[in-house]
């Protein structure tokens, strides 16, 4: 299970942003995971809710947007969508095709809890 090694990367990377923006608390983390990147996104829930405990992170929300895959044919210039297709076009049926995107993960957005005063003071 490469997740937890995935998890500790990015839980790492969020300490360390965290750290230099004076941030002491993460309420979510949006991840932005490629369809076919061949990460399993309930794995990944379970590793980071055992992880996070373990961290500054603790109590943060992991969120997961699915970037879906789609594939290019180098011969008839067609994008289609890689999982229903595979790597075959279906417009050409040419095998000359490559992945234009689907195998990313991509930390999109940390969203931190606000500290201090939350409305100015009245007089």
């Amino acid at each position: 299970m490469h997740e937890l090694g995935i998890v500790f990367h990015i839980i790492r990377t969020v300490e360390d942003v965290a750290r230099q923006n004076d941030v002491t608390r993460i309420r979510r983390v949006t991840l932005q995971l490629g369809e076919v990147s061949g990460v399993v996104e309930s794995y990944l829930q379970d590793c980071w809710k055992w992880a996070a405990a373990k961290s500054e992170l603790f109590g943060a929300v992991l969120t997961v947007e699915t970037i879906p895959a789609v594939t290019v044919c180098e011969d008839c210039g067609q994008q289609y969508p890689t999982v229903q297709f595979g790597r075959t076009c279906p417009h050409c049926q040419s095998p000359r095709t490559h992945l234009l995107q689907g195998h990313e993960m991509l930390i999109k957005e940390i969203e931190a809890v606000e500290t201090g005063p939350t409305a100015p003071e009245r007089a």
